[in-house]
């Protein structure tokens, strides 16, 4: 009876503990609060809440792959010029907490006014955070702009008869033929996939937002080979047949 009455006493006494999944769900909620309000604050450029929240070390990397220490983003961290509106919305957000630090990745859509037209964009980015006394800093973000398939263009099939031919590169060879109103292309031995018009001469595959297949004319207006532009980097192929 002695036992039990001091194990109720310490129980009693003991601080209160939550589980750590509500521990998670708390951080994730909290974290996502302080995301969202950053985002708010981007476009009115809202330098005192970052400056708040950034951690002392802290570094940020842009869409465009530019790295900033904390003191370079917030001079840069300016309101958007006149005719420019827009909100970042977070869409989807995931927390892990690893004692005192926690990694959060989110996906963020960009809805921007710009002199009348409507711009869309999605976002890619991820963070660490580290608890610093009763608040948590943010010491590190990166953000990568969500590529997409760009519109398509419709070619009547005179036009994408003069893609059709064998192209190489080295001694690779590439094959593009028609197929009723869609240009073919495949690597002989590999697999066949359609060619869409972004523009006349500007083509893509699906799925690859990333690469440009870009056609080449002599001074006649005749095709004489494509390139495969990945950013700035091509792979020429001449046309062979």
């Amino acid at each position: 009876m002695r036992s039990y009455a001091l194990l109720l006493a310490i129980l009693s006494a003991a601080p209160s503990f939550v589980t750590a999944q509500e521990a998670s769900q708390a951080v994730t909620q909290l974290l996502r609060a302080k995301d969202q309000a950053l985002l708010d604050a981007i476009a009115p450029g809202n330098a005192t809440l970052w400056d708040e929240t950034l951690a002392d070390g802290a570094v940020y990397v842009d869409e465009n792959g530019t790295i900033m220490d904390r003191a370079a983003f917030l001079k840069q961290l300016t309101p958007l010029p006149a005719g420019a509106s827009g909100t970042l919305v977070i869409a989807s957000y995931q927390a892990a907490q690893y004692g005192d630090v926690a990694t959060v990745i989110h996906t963020d859509d960009e809805t921007e006014n710009y002199h009348g037209q409507t711009l869309k964009a999605r976002y890619l980015t991820t963070e660490t955070w580290q608890k610093s006394g009763n608040d948590w800093k943010l010491l590190q973000v990166q953000v990568l702009a969500m590529l997409q398939d760009p519109p398509t263009q419709k070619l009547s099939e005179k036009e994408l008869d003069a893609y059709t031919g064998r192209y190489a590169a080295d001694d690779l060879v590439y094959v593009l033929h028609r197929d009723g109103d869609r240009l073919i292309g495949q690597r002989e031995g590999g697999s066949p996939v359609p060619w869409n018009a972004e523009l006349r001469d500007v083509f893509f595959i699906a799925g690859q937002p990333r690469i440009r297949k870009i056609f080449q004319r002599d001074a006649n207006g005749k095709i004489i080979g494509f390139v495969e532009r990945r950013e700035s980097w091509d792979l020429v192929w001449k046309k062979i047949s």
